[in-house]
């Protein structure tokens, strides 16, 4: 049995390193300490620098301009800076766009500001401050600003700082901090520049603020949501031992991603926290290792590359590397990429990836192959499994072999679920105490062939 998991073991590990690979190419170099790539709907790329400017990127990658500098307004020590850009879904006809940054005092500002007569200038006396909130430390400032599919905005506020949350800011519900937020910027009410959607779950409840969405993270330093399955893709920054990516349905509110009870899937600091059948743990995450800190992130959205529509991207800070998890929740390890420190990635308006040095270069994503698991089935040699990629059950039937044997194994080689002995043509296997992931299945028929293919559990 040992050789058979090593012999399972090579063949995954022989499929993963080999069926994907990416390439990365300089498309502008020279920027300043990049935090964030937005586009406005057409050619141009703005690029977020922590200082506090805006620079415009022409479709060819030559630098146009500054589009912001509010330096003056800004704070830059460590994590904090000009983080985040959002531009309004009705950007074409309003003008309004929104930013992320810790002031003067250190605190977080969300600011809405408006471009001027000039399409490639802001008006930086336009600010309209929409909402801020304290920062204890000067740390997990969180960043990033995205609108949803429901066209409202959804602001990760990062757990306030230090390490290991000493005042377990994530899970109290009466801050702002370690939160995924969720604001109405159209319609503000009762005297603020915003107004809390009806279906915001603490609305009216006196046991949690109105802004909040969803609850227990760390430093969402950067999120997506997928303009087709419109499922929301957070990388939430670990503490140090995991990072960790979460993906949910962005209409189910009131979640608990579980941190300061839980790194990732592992307990943390657990007492006087919920049942962990009620928190949200990551589709994926890697342990540190050579890491550091979890950077996302984009969904991958163009035509270039079709096999890699869905997959969402993302690298780590200290290592790196760069990777994507696929819409069944399988990870692709691209490799590491020369040093490079990656602070952040962008879409085109076309859906072409782009990923962010800190050192001031930023690349485009090019040569993208991935690892195609969109098969039904397969069949081989008289066997039929399916469906693939499995939910809740596995069907395994045979035209002539009887099965004697199914036996499924991790990527690790590790014997995850077993039948034996049913010598039938056709079996039917409880695979939901499995979690989602790529698996190795092999088929053991009465006259002791074998046969291994590749599973996908979504």
């Amino acid at each position: 049995m040992k050789k058979i998991i090593l012999s399972l073991a090579t063949i995954a590990c022989t499929v993963l390193s080999t069926a994907q690979s990416i390439s990365i190419e300089s498309f502008a170099t020279g920027l300043s300490a990049p935090v964030d790539i937005q586009n406005a709907g057409d050619d141009r790329l703005f690029v977020v620098e922590k200082a506090g400017r805006i620079i415009i990127l022409e479709s060819d990658g030559t630098e146009s301009g500054i589009f912001l500098d509010i330096t003056s307004l800004v704070s830059g020590g460590g994590e904090q800076g000009l983080l985040g850009l959002a531009f309004h879904p009705n950007y074409t006809t309003n003008g309004h766009f929104f930013v992320n940054y810790t002031d003067l005092n250190g605190d977080s500002q969300i600011s809405r500001f408006t471009v001027s007569g000039d399409p490639d200038v802001a008006d930086t006396g336009s600010e309209l401050e929409v909402i801020d909130y304290a920062q204890p430390f000067s740390n997990h400032n969180g960043g990033s600003l995205v609108f949803g599919p429901d066209g409202l905005l959804y602001i990760g506020t990062g757990d306030g700082g230090s390490g290991g949350d000493p005042g377990n800011r994530a899970q109290d519900k009466q801050l702002l901090l370690g939160k995924m937020l969720r604001i109405d910027i159209d319609n503000p009410t009762n005297g603020n520049n915003y107004g809390i959607p009806a279906d915001n779950p603490y609305l009216g409840d006196p046991s949690g603020l109105d802004e909040i969405w969803a609850i227990g993270l760390r430093n969402p330093f950067k999120y997506d949501f997928d303009p087709a399955s419109n499922d929301l893709w957070i990388a939430d920054v670990g503490q140090n031992a995991v990072e960790e990516i979460d993906r949910v349905d962005y209409t189910v509110a009131d979640l608990n991603y579980g941190w300061r009870c839980y790194e990732g899937s592992s307990p943390f600091d657990t007492s006087g926290c919920p049942a962990a059948s009620t928190l949200t743990f990551p589709v994926f995450e890697y342990a540190q290792g050579s890491g550091c800190s979890i950077t996302g992130g984009k969904v991958y959205t163009g035509t270039t590359y079709p096999d890699a529509q869905g997959f969402f991207f993302y690298a780590d800070l200290c290592d790196s590397r760069i990777a994507a998890v696929g819409p069944d929740n399988v990870n692709q390890a691209f490799g590491t990429f020369g040093g490079n420190t990656w602070t952040t990635f962008g879409r085109d308006v076309t859906g072409e990836i782009y990923i962010g040095d800190f050192n001031g270069t930023i690349y485009k994503i090019t040569d993208v192959v991935v690892l195609s698991l969109s098969t039904d089935s397969f069949e081989i040699n008289g066997f039929r499994l399916f469906p693939n990629p499995a939910t809740n059950t596995l069907t395994l039937t045979s035209d002539s072999q009887k099965i004697n044997q199914i036996a499924i194994y991790d990527l690790k080689g590790s014997l995850v679920l077993e039948n034996s002995n049913t010598n039938t043509l056709r079996q039917e296997i409880n695979i939901s105490a499995l979690t989602p992931g790529l698996y190795i299945t092999e088929v053991t028929s009465e006259n002791g062939n074998r046969f291994t293919h590749k599973l996908v559990i979504k």
